[in-house]
């Protein structure tokens, strides 16, 4: 599991990161992607990272279950990101019924094309 210091919680840091960061998409997910500003002190700030899953992707259980499943899958990749990173994933209706694996082949696609996007 994701560990709690870093989940994104604060609605302000959700906004910032999607209105000011780089994208990357796939075909059931977007990652919204904004990187340290290059000062010394947002390298010493954890990761964070937060999920919008929205009704139209499914009921509450379906909903629930993709947070875990990605929640899972980022508390994997998390030592290989940067600190200070703040990362949004959205979750399309594309991506209901796929397996852990399919959802990390296409979380990885979507964040490596966020990493080149320029903005």
């Amino acid at each position: 599991m994701l560990p709690a210091h870093h989940r994104m919680r604060a609605p302000g840091d959700f906004r910032a990161t999607v209105r000011g960061g780089t994208r990357g998409k796939s075909t059931s997910l977007m990652v919204h992607l904004q990187s340290p500003d290059g000062t010394g002190e947002a390298d010493q700030e954890p990761t964070l990272v937060g999920f919008v899953v929205p009704k139209t992707v499914g009921n509450a259980v379906i909903r629930n279950r993709l947070t875990r499943q990605l929640k899972h899958l980022m508390a994997a990749r998390i030592g290989n990101i940067p600190p200070g990173q703040k990362i949004v994933i959205r979750v399309f209706p594309a991506a209901r019924g796929k397996t852990s694996d399919e959802l990390g082949v296409e979380l990885d696609r979507a964040r490596a094309r966020a990493l080149t996007a320029k903005r």
